[in-house]
């Protein structure tokens, strides 16, 4: 299997969104054989078509691929549609790393989209195969459209529980280690200091100019769950990342 220092051909799915683009340049900047699979390229998960020939022959896979849709039904589907073709292909492919990405906490938050991941995860975990799940906190770069969604009226609306968010950049960098190195198990990574949610996003509306009143509202759902003070960060030892969010708020 694939280890520090030893060149491997990684696939990447999903290779050209925010993260997956990330992933797979700093695995080449490694000088491993990586392809950016994509459905642009010809290779769509949810089908089927294209996902053997990507395969064949990788040392592992990286699934960092996202729901078009994120209505319940439509997210569950797409996750457990596309990971089981994956994973029925790296099986008969000898694929002996799968890795994906996922959140802090999805189990502990009854929210579809979380459930859609957390099916995922059951999926990987279940399937035969070495696998690493590398769960993130959430990203500095979607608090303010975490603010949008949250706002009623022209208020926003956020619970004042933990949240340690954390920069695309320092995700991209665990998932590039994590599917260079051995199967890891659940690996989690948030930001590299925990802050309170409402206080996250007035100063982030605020980094931006935009005057919306923020409220602390412990019953503001979030994704469509009400959250308990730990939802959001990590329960025990996490990676942390390097990037905080002053810098990335002022960047």
């Amino acid at each position: 299997m694939s280890r520090k220092g030893t060149v491997v051909r990684i696939v990447v799915i999903g290779g050209t969104g925010r993260i997956g683009s990330q992933v797979v340049e700093l695995l080449r900047a490694e000088g491993h054989d990586v392809l950016a699979a994509s459905p642009s390229g010809g290779v769509d998960t949810v089908s089927g078509e294209g996902v053997a020939d990507a395969v064949a022959g990788a040392d592992a896979v990286v699934d960092v691929s996202n729901s078009p849709s994120f209505a319940d039904d439509d997210v569950l589907h797409f996750f457990t549609t596309s990971t089981g073709h994956l994973l029925a292909a790296e099986a008969a492919a000898g694929v002996r790393h799968h890795v994906v990405l996922s959140i802090v906490g999805a189990d502990g938050i009854d929210a579809g989209y979380m459930r859609a991941k957390v099916a995922q995860e059951r999926l990987v975990h279940e399937s035969g195969i070495g696998w690493s799940v590398v769960r993130a906190t959430q990203f500095h770069e979607f608090v303010a459209a975490i603010a949008d969604g949250s706002t009623v009226d022209g208020v926003v609306r956020i619970p004042p529980v933990a949240f340690q968010p954390v920069a695309a950049a320092d995700v991209a960098r665990a998932v590039a280690d994590v599917a260079a190195g051995e199967p890891a198990g659940t690996v989690e990574i948030a930001g590299p200091e925990r802050l309170r949610f409402d206080e996250v996003v007035r100063d982030a509306l605020a980094a931006r100019g935009d005057t919306r009143t923020v409220v602390a509202d412990p019953a503001a759902p979030y994704f469509g769950a009400v959250l308990d003070e730990g939802s959001l960060v990590p329960a025990g030892d996490a990676r942390l990342g390097t990037v905080t969010f002053a810098q990335a708020v002022h960047a």
